[in-house]
């Protein structure tokens, strides 16, 4: 069962939560899959989700390629959430450790998924620490990118529907580590 560990109120009146446990479990209006550019859901979180949502996942995701091309940081693609209970699955590409321009590159893809939703009219997102496993991106700076843009995309863009941004993660570690970097931040939120 999914438990919260910290929450957070954001100026525009939405709350940022920091939950440790299964991203597939989440009911929202919408969980963030962390993809590749061509949405093959083989391994890590991306392979969890499409597993347990079913082949609809998949096919949907190869639909989107074929009509879209490669999917890009900033622009998500999504589909249907299959037998997961939310209804859709935003799929955010993040970077590769060591490919360039990274910390960008995550703030582009979890900035795309939180106005995806918006756009989705969505009241509720979850999303993984994304990049943080088979991509290699180290988690403290992850964590410090990932909550970060949460928080500014907030105050720059304020949402209408969406109330509740949550980010689910697995282990006691990272979740310790997300719950402190919050803590940081609410503390300095200009940081």
């Amino acid at each position: 069962m999914n438990r919260v560990v910290r929450r957070m109120d954001l100026p525009g009146g939405q709350t940022l939560e920091i939950v440790q446990g299964d991203l597939t479990e989440e009911k929202v209006g919408a969980i963030v899959n962390a993809a590749n550019e061509h949405l093959a859901h083989g391994g890590g979180v991306a392979g969890i989700i499409s597993r347990r949502g079913g082949r609809a996942i998949q096919e949907e995701s190869d639909a989107w390629v074929r009509q879209h091309g490669p999917v890009s940081h900033r622009e998500p693609a999504y589909t249907s959430a299959g037998n997961l209970p939310c209804r859709y699955v935003i799929h955010a590409v993040g970077p590769v450790w060591g490919s360039g321009d990274e910390d960008q590159k995550l703030a582009d893809a979890v900035r795309g998924s939180l106005e995806l939703a918006e756009e989705l009219e969505l009241d509720a997102i979850a999303l993984p620490a994304i990049s943080t496993g088979i991509f290699g991106f180290p988690k403290e700076r992850a964590a410090r990118v990932i909550l970060a843009t949460i928080f500014n995309t907030a105050i720059s863009s304020p949402f209408s529907h969406l109330r509740q941004v949550r980010v689910v993660l697995y282990d006691d570690a990272t979740t310790a580590l997300f719950s402190e970097t919050l803590d940081r931040l609410e503390s300095h939120p200009t940081d």
